[in-house]
């Protein structure tokens, strides 16, 4: 039975999707019965993030939630995934294995950030001989497809950029995690439109993960992901975007006619506040790892407003920044791209003066902000 979804302008025949609904439940259901021996666990061996300097909760928080979101998504999969042993089943997976052992030892033992970030290169790397990789621009700039090298080259960086890019917007309550469900629902949906069915079934389990995860971890949060879930949640985003890009390019008839802006729409709130924040940072002559607090997230709760209503904001824009740009698929590539770019520069200067622009509005504050515990 088809329903039509008047707002985003799109036919959905919704029995496409049962796979992947039951992915979702799949693993919604096992990460929710996870969690709370998890907590158990956590509390018994004392594996809390403790507060400090660049984090804004002010009492110890247990960690490694990812252990669940993760455990959850895995176990879906096993029920109701096709598994073969092709090329990028055993990269892939491997790849998460050992990201995953990564993050749990980061949360334990705050591994330098040379070590992950040279494990995520290799990682990358891996993905991209697996075969997916960044092939063509799809005529953004009047680029099409690109020399091996260049392919190779922009592949691994759009995986380590936005798999950081995660583990970094992860400050605050429910953030990344919501966040990341909004980006795997709408990537389940066009790659399931695209016909790629695995990959679409990969993106609806995390999602029911992470779903589960979230009632935990809305403000007040009774557990954060850790590097265990960021990790692994922004590096399975950046490969289905890839996996998008590519059932874009090679399409006789693509269902986004302007795929790649699209996917940069899917993770760009992370993404440009990453690459703001380190070029901040460089400008002023310190490292782009050091510690500060000028986030996205800590432009709202430096003005006080509370985890919860910054949280709330933030994922209002990126469900618009979606829609917009879906429904501006028949402008010209490049004129999309200046308008996302535009729009975040303007956001950012309004939530660096979000007490002057409450006050011309006569909005009061949202909340104070609230500890974490």
């Amino acid at each position: 039975m088809n329903s039509l979804f008047y707002l985003l302008e799109i036919d959905i025949d919704i029995r496409i999707y049962k796979s992947g609904l039951i992915c979702l439940v799949t693993a919604f259901v096992i990460a929710m019965i996870c969690i709370p021996p998890l907590l158990l666990f956590i509390r018994k061996y004392n594996l809390f993030d403790k507060p400090g300097f660049r984090k804004i909760h002010t009492s110890p928080v247990p960690t490694m939630g990812g252990i669940a979101v993760i455990g959850g998504m895995v176990l879906s999969l096993i029920f109701w995934y096709p598994f073969t042993f092709d090329v990028f089943n055993i990269c892939f997976f491997l790849s998460l294995s050992i990201l995953f052992a990564l993050g749990i030892m980061d949360d334990l033992h705050d591994l330098p950030a040379k070590y992950k970030f040279i494990t995520q290169l290799g990682l990358a790397t891996l993905i991209a001989l697996s075969g997916v990789r960044i092939t063509s621009f799809g005529g953004l700039f009047g680029i099409e497809e690109l020399p091996l090298f260049t392919q190779y080259t922009i592949t691994i960086i759009t995986i380590v950029g936005i798999t950081n890019a995660f583990n970094l917007i992860d400050g605050i309550d429910g953030l990344a995690g919501g966040l990341g469900f909004m980006s795997l629902a709408a990537l389940g949906i066009f790659l399931t439109q695209s016909n790629d069915i695995n990959a679409a079934l990969i993106a609806f389990a995390l999602a029911g993960g992470i779903l589960s995860f979230l009632y935990f971890n809305f403000n007040p949060a009774k557990i954060f992901m850790g590097d265990t879930g960021s990790l692994a949640l922004g590096f399975i985003i950046s490969v289905l975007c890839i996996r998008l890009l590519n059932a874009g390019n090679f399409a006789i008839q693509p269902l986004l006619q302007h795929t790649p802006v699209f996917i940069l729409s899917i993770v760009l709130i992370p993404v440009f506040d990453a690459v703001r924040v380190f070029s901040i940072r460089i400008w002023r002559g310190d490292s782009p790892f050091s510690p500060d607090k000028m986030h996205i997230h800590h432009l709202l709760t430096n003005a006080g407003i509370s985890h919860g209503s910054s949280a709330i904001l933030i994922y209002a824009l990126h469900a618009f920044i979606l829609i917009e740009v879906y429904w501006l698929r028949n402008m010209k590539q490049e004129i999309i791209l200046l308008f996302l770019l535009i729009f975040m520069l303007f956001i950012i200067m309004v939530f660096k003066k979000i007490k002057f622009v409450m006050k011309i509005f006569g909005i009061k504050t949202f909340g104070v902000l609230q500890k974490s515990d």
